[in-house]
């Protein structure tokens, strides 16, 4: 039961055998066990139209129910967000454009986005929406 110690030649071939075929697709030889050798590559792996199609006809397939619209926010809670995301562009493009902004009106942007984010945190749930998740465990 001694395994035999490859030496540095027969290393040396392997390596260069691999090297010299990096990239190349493998051949596969079917087995005799194999009822039909593998199919050929097509050359593109995006199925065909016809690969796709399953014989059902337009009316058996399954068409989802169109989505619920989107649930709006309170009055209060828009009005912070376009404090919190306003007030910065407001800013940036004032900045960009080259436009002085008179004191009373920046310090109202400043209030606006003070005021937006603390208004947002201080109505964050502070309980979990599913009362039996405690969230991340240990």
């Amino acid at each position: 039961m001694s395994e035999r110690e490859p030496d540095a030649d027969d290393t040396e071939a392997v390596w260069r055998t691999i090297v010299e075929n990096y990239g190349d697709r493998a051949v596969v030889e079917p087995d005799e066990y194999d009822e039909a050798p593998a199919p050929a590559p097509s050359g593109h792996d995006a199925p065909d139209e016809q690969d796709l199609d399953d014989g059902l006809d337009d009316e058996e397939r399954y068409v989802p129910p169109p989505a619920p619209p989107l649930p709006r926010p309170s009055t209060p809670r828009l009005l912070a967000w376009i404090g919190l995301l306003g007030s910065p562009v407001v800013v940036v493009v004032t900045l960009l454009a080259g436009i002085s902004l008179p004191p009373v009106v920046g310090w109202l942007l400043i209030a606006a986005f003070v005021g937006g984010f603390g208004y947002l945190v201080a109505t964050m749930p502070r309980e979990p929406r599913d009362p039996w998740d405690d969230g991340a465990q240990v």
